[in-house]
């Protein structure tokens, strides 16, 4: 096997961590293997690749989800740069349900989270100009795009603000409702 899954606080979220093999030259690592997932009992059918860059340290994506049948599972990894990425439950039936998890992911330390279909995800850039790489199993479909806020008292999400700091958003994450804005979602 050519990584590790190492599982989290969630039910169903993993951190995958690459083998990397470096030499003078630079390193090679293997981001995705279908066979390797399988193995662990982890079945994923990707079907599209999304790119993000943001500019600024503190800019804050999220926290997004699809509803129903267009819902996504994602793989996620940050090619340049650093963020902190979160993952929140939104499965009313899971044993995790509204507990959220993050992991610090790097251009340098190659690791990956994993985040099954039923979760709102979001990331904070850790520094400027920041590279973020998603490999989803759904399709986008805009009409069944929906988000939280990202500071939702319910959550408590930890994102590292200090001093009064405030996050760059965008306008429609700005504006987002809160978890009890909802019914169940999953």
């Amino acid at each position: 096997m050519q990584m590790q899954l190492k599982e989290t606080n969630l039910k169903d979220v993993y951190i995958i961590e690459p083998r990397v093999f470096g030499d003078h030259r630079g390193w090679f690592t293997e981001t995705w293997s279908k066979k390797d997932f399988e193995a662990a009992g982890l079945y994923y059918d990707f079907v599209q690749d999304n790119h993000s860059f943001s500019a600024k340290k503190g800019t804050l994506r999220g926290l997004h989800f699809q509803r129903g049948e267009a819902s996504q599972a994602k793989l996620v990894r940050c090619v340049k740069g650093a963020i902190l990425d979160v993952a929140v439950d939104l499965r009313h039936e899971s044993p995790t349900y509204k507990q959220w998890t993050s992991v610090e992911l790097t251009a340098d330390n190659h690791l990956q989270f994993m985040i099954p279909r039923g979760f709102a995800h979001g990331f904070v850039t850790l520094t400027d100009d920041v590279e973020f790489l998603y490999r989803v199993d759904n399709y986008y479909d805009p009409s069944t795009e929906a988000s939280i806020r990202y500071d939702d008292p319910e959550l408590g999400i930890d994102w590292g603000f200090g001093n009064g700091e405030k996050p760059v958003l965008a306008a429609k994450d700005e504006a987002a409702p809160y978890l009890k804005d909802y019914g169940i979602l999953f």
